[in-house]
């Protein structure tokens, strides 16, 4: 009896988180395709942030994303512990090698500790850079939109620094292309 409430506590947790990260998502996504000057100006303020974010390589050397400047880049915000994250990380991989020739650049930043990325990517090999944001990652990401914390975050910024879509949860790979074909 007490395992079947703590299953149904369980359950019940589940749904809601589930429910509170769609209603974020939602709520974060306004009107397709309309923008107010006040989130133009956030997602511009977003941009410069992850700029100037504090990020290390997974041997631990800082680095700067400000290299990546006035070229298109796809940025997916992941942790090793994200089944979802996981499993993208493939498709990822292929666009990533299937867009280069365009000039794209896809960068995973690691919402996780330093010595769990590392861990994972001597499993996992990736074909695209990844950093190391640590939890402040998940700051950089809400700046975007991810108000609900949700992981993955898919964010494509163009050559200019206009951020062109953002996505929480697994890409579509097809959704993925069409928008990095208009860029």
């Amino acid at each position: 009896m007490n395992t079947k409430r703590i299953l149904a506590g369980v359950a019940v947790a589940a749904v809601a988180a589930g429910g509170g990260i769609l209603a974020g998502h939602y709520a974060s996504s306004g009107s397709a395709g309309v923008a107010d000057a006040a989130s133009v100006t956030g997602k511009q303020n977003a941009v410069d942030q992850l700029w100037s974010a504090a990020v290390t390589t997974p041997d631990g050397k800082p680095q700067s994303l400000s290299i990546y400047k006035g070229h298109p880049i796809v940025v997916n915000f992941w942790a090793s512990w994200c089944g979802p994250c996981v499993e993208e990380m493939p498709e990822l991989s292929a666009l990533h090698r299937e867009y280069a020739k365009k000039g794209i650049q896809f960068v995973g930043l690691g919402v996780d500790s330093a010595a769990n990325i590392k861990t994972f990517l001597k499993k996992v090999p990736v074909a695209y850079p990844i950093y190391i944001a640590g939890f402040g990652g998940a700051d950089v990401a809400r700046a975007f939109g991810n108000n609900a914390g949700g992981l993955p975050y898919t964010v494509v910024i163009d050559a200019n620094g206009a951020v062109r879509a953002t996505k929480l949860g697994q890409i579509k790979p097809d959704e993925l292309r069409r928008t990095l074909d208009a860029l």
